[in-house]
């Protein structure tokens, strides 16, 4: 199968996934950390279809995929995944990290990208301890507050493989580096409670990139 990120086969993939309903500048900032802080070439987008952990998404898969490629457009290093949105299975981690395998070959460096409170929950994710022998894990934390207070498998984890530094390069997969960003704390529910409420184009656009907000003025989404 052809590479979908178009990348060197020694450059590092991040892999952002999410409902992105609707995506927002926390996410850009996420990504665009990766480009520039954790030396990944290509940042792959992934939608998810139907979450497992959580209710239906808001927005149709098509409003969705067609935000986030609004949202990256001006970014070459940017590519979206569109296989996973329409499914009707659980979307699953692991199961499209092992999809990734497949297609990007067993010696890709992949790097999964999180913040800090999703990966505190990881040991409750569906077989979890398979995610770093797919992936490294790259962890956005905000200034001031490390990570810290984990249950016992996953502090195991953690003090293992965790790297001081994002050498991601050497290996496919397998290391966990945390990585201060800030990014505020936007949440998608906030803005979808926002656009509901009818709030101004001005605040929207402190929270979402304006080619994002247009998509859903002119679509009229997230209205009560």
């Amino acid at each position: 199968m052809p590479d979908p990120v178009g990348t060197a086969s020694n450059d590092a993939v991040g892999i952002l996934g999410g409902t992105f309903d609707p995506v927002h500048l926390a996410h850009l900032a996420l990504a665009r950390a990766a480009l520039e802080r954790l030396g990944v070439g290509r940042v792959l987008w992934i939608p998810a279809g139907r979450p497992p952990h959580r209710a239906p998404p808001h927005a149709a898969a098509e409003d969705r995929l067609a935000m986030v490629r609004a949202a990256i457009a001006g970014e070459a290093r940017f590519a979206i995944d569109a296989s996973e949105a329409h499914s009707a299975a659980p979307s699953y981690t692991v199961e499209t990290l092992e999809r990734l395998r497949r297609e990007l070959g067993p010696q890709r460096p992949l790097v999964l990208l999180m913040g800090a409170d999703a990966f505190r929950g990881l040991g409750k994710w569906h077989r979890w301890e398979d995610i770093p022998r797919l992936a490294h894990i790259a962890v956005a934390t905000r200034p001031g507050y490390p990570l810290a207070a984990f249950d016992a498998p996953l502090a195991d984890l953690y003090g293992r493989c965790r790297l001081a530094r994002p050498d991601f390069s050497s290996e496919p997969a397998g290391g966990i580096h945390p990585f201060e960003l800030v990014a505020g704390t936007v949440s998608a529910t906030e803005v979808r409670a926002l656009v509901a409420a009818g709030a101004p184009d001005g605040k929207l656009l402190e929270l979402l990139p304006a080619p994002v907000l247009d998509y859903i003025r002119q679509h009229h989404l997230y209205r009560i």
